[in-house]
């Protein structure tokens, strides 16, 4: 799944609540400038209109055809037949919307949309943090591989896609991965979105600070307050991180334990991984009490910080030994120890969803043709 010389182009839209980002992608390169207009969330006509629009400049834009339109669009939705439902910051397509098929109609192109968090999982998977590891792995000698990858969004929302070798998992109702709807550990009556998002955070710092929310700093104030770049409340502002740290290692953890694969975080709160990160994994790594007061680990795998270069080095090492074939004078490499590591993408969540749904629509382009 090399799509990095594919000469097939497809195009993309960034669909947030305010604007829509519109662009193309080839050989998973952005090919045309971006072009940006108003989400208009209120008018379905407005809204559709801009969308048709903003696809019809970049089209316009191009040298070549394009094969398809792919892009992510906010859930609930039935996302197989390109229908979105009641959509809270999009109150226009209440009611259910096919965008999908109005597209298709429009430009004659196959249309795929998908959840933001399976794309950006995706996009890891195909040309991110998933090869970035195996490669590390491969230049360190070490037989282990990944396959499976948990991709995790942190920033307005709490959000995550699955991919099982090669495979993005959506669900039978295009509702996989809704992880936001874990339960939070320190507020076991609601959901992990609350601690873990941009408004947990200002929530928690108003809290410890003892100020009104609308008094609180935004996420980047209370990174820099926390790295004395600016003044301010730092008890309020490392109690907000690791309490997000701690409910996010928690539901992450939760998640983990069905999928067994990498973890790669995301999303505009992961500039701060090095204030919340080594806490997240600490958490993760922590243990469950028996009925007699013992301990045991929570998780069948060790975790690892892959930012820290030291768990780093450990991680890729592992624990490789050699062992005898009884009965012959052969031996069979071994590694004994299941692991996992969590760490902060290096493409960048933007760049991710957009190879995604790149990916997504050649991959069901090219099942097509075989069947």
């Amino acid at each position: 799944m090399d799509y990095s010389s594919d000469t097939r182009t497809v195009m993309t839209l960034d669909a947030g609540g305010t604007n829509f980002v519109f662009t193309a992608i080839r050989g998973i390169k952005q090919v045309v400038k971006e072009i940006v207009k108003p989400s208009q969330p209120s008018d379905l006509y407005k809204c559709l209109s801009g969308i048709i629009d903003g696809f019809r400049e970049v089209r316009r834009g191009l040298e070549e055809e394009p094969v398809a339109i792919s892009f992510g669009f906010p859930g609930p939705a039935d996302y197989p037949r390109g229908i979105i439902g009641d959509l809270p910051n999009l109150p226009a397509f209440r009611g259910g919307v096919a965008l999908g098929p109005i597209l298709e109609n429009v430009f004659g192109l196959p249309v795929f949309i998908n959840n933001d968090g399976d794309l950006y999982a995706y996009g890891e998977a195909i040309a991110g943090y998933l090869p970035y590891i195996n490669r590390l792995l491969e230049g360190a000698g070490s037989m282990k591989r990944f396959k499976n990858l948990l991709g995790v969004t942190l920033g307005t929302g709490f959000g995550a896609g699955i991919v099982h070798d090669r495979e993005l998992f959506t669900g039978d109702n295009s509702i996989a991965g809704e992880i936001w709807l874990l339960r939070d550990k320190l507020n076991p009556r609601t959901h992990v979105e609350e601690h873990v998002s941009v408004h947990g955070l200002k929530r928690t710092f108003a809290r410890v600070a003892g100020i009104r929310f609308e008094e609180a700093p935004d996420p980047k104030e209370m990174y820099d307050i926390c790295k004395g770049i600016r003044p301010g409340n730092r008890e309020a502002a490392f109690r907000a991180f690791q309490e997000m740290a701690e409910v996010a290692g928690d539901a992450i953890a939760n998640a983990i334990t069905l999928i067994d694969g990498l973890i790669v975080i995301g999303g505009g709160l992961a500039g701060a991984s090095e204030i919340f990160l080594p806490h997240l994994v600490r958490e993760m790594n922590g243990s469950f009490e028996r009925p007699d007061g013992g301990e045991f680990p929570r998780l069948a795998l060790k975790v690892y910080n892959l930012e820290d270069p030291a768990e780093l080095e450990r991680f890729l090492r592992g624990s490789e030994r050699e062992i005898a074939v009884h009965g012959t004078n052969k031996v069979v490499r071994y590694d004994p120890e299941a692991r996992t590591g969590v760490g902060i993408s290096k493409i960048g969540t933007s760049k991710a969803i957009s190879i995604g749904a790149y990916a997504f629509a050649l991959k069901r382009l090219d099942e097509k043709l075989t069947m």
